[in-house]
């Protein structure tokens, strides 16, 4: 959820500023880029080279530099970020940004924000409970601000009580759910199937495909991106997911794709189905490797359970499948064809006569053709622009 944001961490002064430090390291560990503002009494508690060396980034805690004079502009640094997270953030500066005080950096970079805010309250517990810092907490929630909740425990003072920041951790974890849950497919259950399978013929050697896993992979980053629980099952690549939350699945052979399939689909909500699955294998496999002796070598197969067409026969309402058609002639027709057989929402065409197209490259040319045969048809794009076409369709669908 944070990575590729940009992030101002507004840092104050309290003895839960230590902690920033670990807020850091782990947004720039999130794929954050984050820039650090403080305000004075804050250099107090943790010296602004520790936070200034784990952000990569020269930190900021005036409205100029003073041994250059240059201009740290608080409105650009509003504009420039995606959200501003004040960690700690004190009953003082609470009050200031409560009431629109702004003699600091901080507080005029937060006045000049067009993001949203999520504020990590760090006090003593009378301070917490003051009537004046109740006022100024419910002021900021009516603004728009998120606030983090603190912990309960031994505080600086020796009480007990609220008032501890959050931990770092909960934070990340805190602010990660709160942008997922406003993503289009938050808490939707997301089947996805990507590469080839293999059928065995003896131990050494398989019928397969040319399937790469590649389009299959950037749906399943493109699904989790979009907030979704992404349950992705691979036959046998190489590629790798980006996003850690993706449940993946790994598979072999036609039939251990069909029951893991089955199995997931029963509280799968969407199902993307971009696997290369055989149509034949083997109706018997040697225990040993077969030796190189007939000039003409003959493999009997038979038809494996058609896995998309078997999730379309069990689909129940509400749930979205979506299959896919690589062709190499009559190219819409068989699409068509297979849309209706197998009883999907949408058919993904693409067809190995377009170049670009197809196993192992980066890139595909698709169409998609609904249920009612309305079709739209794409340009050559990356297959992760690809998988984000494919996944704003379905979000229409839903939406619908």
């Amino acid at each position: 959820m944070l990575d590729g944001k940009k992030i101002v961490l507004g840092v104050c002064g309290s003895i839960a500023a230590y902690k920033s430090a670990i807020l850091v390291r782990l947004l720039v560990k999130a794929g954050a880029s984050v820039q650090l503002v403080m305000t004075k009494d804050a250099t107090n508690f943790i010296t602004p080279l520790t936070l200034a060396t784990l952000s990569k980034k020269p930190l900021l805690t005036d409205y100029f530099a003073p041994e250059t004079g240059e201009w740290n502009n608080h409105v650009e640094l509003g504009l420039w970020a995606d959200m501003l997270i004040i960690a700690p953030a004190t009953a003082n500066t609470i009050a200031k940004m409560a009431n629109g005080l702004c003699d600091n950096l901080l507080t005029a970079v937060y006045l000049s924000a067009k993001c949203p805010v999520y504020v990590a309250p760090a006090m003593d517990l009378d301070m917490w409970k003051h009537r004046s810092t109740v006022n100024n907490l419910d002021k900021l929630k009516a603004y728009g601000n998120i606030f983090i909740p603190p912990g309960y425990g031994e505080l600086a003072s020796g009480l007990i009580g609220e008032g501890r920041m959050a931990e770092p951790e909960e934070i990340v974890t805190f602010i990660s759910d709160d942008l997922k849950k406003k993503l289009p497919l938050a808490n939707q259950k997301v089947l996805v199937t990507a590469g080839p399978t293999y059928e065995a013929i003896d131990p050494v050697r398989f019928l397969g495909n040319h399937s790469s896993g590649k389009m299959g992979f950037a749906i399943a980053d493109a699904m989790a991106a979009l907030g979704a629980d992404v349950t992705l099952v691979s036959g046998p690549s190489n590629q790798k997911t980006k996003h850690s939350s993706i449940k993946r699945i790994d598979v072999i052979s036609a039939a251990q794709m069909l029951e893991v399939c089955m199995e997931q689909f029963a509280t799968a909500r969407i199902c993307v189905m971009s696997a290369a699955i055989a149509d034949y294998t083997p109706v018997t496999v040697a225990d040993q490797k077969i030796k190189k002796q007939a000039d003409v070598f003959t493999i009997e197969l038979k038809k494996t359970t058609d896995v998309l067409k078997t999730l379309g026969q069990n689909k129940q309402p509400g749930q979205i499948l979506i299959g896919f058609a690589l062709e190499t002639n009559d190219e819409e027709k068989h699409a068509v064809e297979k849309l209706h057989k197998k009883n999907l929402d949408f058919i993904v065409l693409n067809s190995l006569n377009d170049a670009g197209a197809g196993f192992k490259t980066d890139t595909n040319k698709i169409t998609i053709i609904d249920r009612d045969l309305h079709k739209t048809s794409y340009e050559l794009k990356t297959k992760n622009e690809a998988a984000r076409d494919i996944c704003n369709k379905i979000i229409e669908l839903i939406q619908a």
